[in-house]
């Protein structure tokens, strides 16, 4: 489904990528790993067609989706291929209502107002709130829906659960874990690794803007060096 092959890309003089190869296949639940400033957060940029916007650029390599090169298209039209992004931050549009930012991008598909609020009844009760005036597990909760409002064929989430609290944290993974049964392909980060190890089907680490390791949640359990070397502080 995406391919990444030796993905470059700088800002300014500075390289944020060097080497980043990757691959998220249907139906499947990867995780980027690694320390912050890595490069997690500029590969995600760089297949949404969003590293313009904050000074960047792509200097090599290669992003498919399916038959499609996404390098060069714009954000608007890498979305309509079928990429959902929830952004680290959240990202909500502050001055709508919940029901407006839901329908603000939606798209035909399987993924509608009732669906989303099925999911999430607390969006339902707070449908006629604006985004300013949600909690910071409201608003991550929102930006879920609203990335499935598009009906994605690759949901991205950046940060899933940073910030939130406990019992809002459980239920994102509640929810990311019926998305994976339901057969939806999902690029994960977050920091939180053993949730990432019982969700996803494989893992990628990144170093420096280099893909250093791939592998499932037993490779990477059997591996504790990896973990020390590549993921802890």
């Amino acid at each position: 489904m995406l391919r990444i092959e030796s993905l470059a890309a700088a800002y300014g003089q500075s390289q944020a990528l060097a080497d980043v190869t990757l691959s998220v296949e249907a139906g499947e639940v990867l995780t980027l790993l690694g320390r912050n400033g890595m490069g997690k957060t500029t590969t995600v940029r760089a297949v949404m067609g969003l590293l313009g916007s904050v000074g960047g650029r792509i200097t090599g390599g290669s992003i498919h989706f399916g038959d499609a090169e996404l390098i060069g298209q714009p954000p608007h039209a890498i979305a309509r291929r079928g990429i959902g992004l929830v952004p680290e931050g959240r990202q909500i549009f502050p001055t709508l209502t919940v029901e407006e930012n839901l329908i603000a991008t939606a798209r035909p598909g399987r993924w509608n107002l009732d669906a989303v609020y099925a999911l999430f009844p607390r969006l339902r009760e707070r449908r006629a709130n604006g985004g300013r005036d949600l909690s910071g597990g409201e608003q991550q909760m929102l930006a879920i829906g609203r990335a499935l409002m598009t009906n994605p064929k690759l949901l991205i989430l950046d940060e899933a659960t940073e910030g939130l609290a406990p019992l809002v944290r459980a239920e994102i993974w509640i929810v990311l874990a019926r998305l994976k049964s339901e057969g939806q392909a999902i690029l994960l980060i977050d920091k939180n690794l053993s949730a990432v190890m019982r969700l996803a089907d494989r893992h990628v680490i990144i170093e420096r803007g280099r893909t250093v390791w791939t592998g499932d949640s037993a490779a990477l359990a059997a591996a504790p060096h990896l973990r020390e070397q590549y993921l802890h502080v």
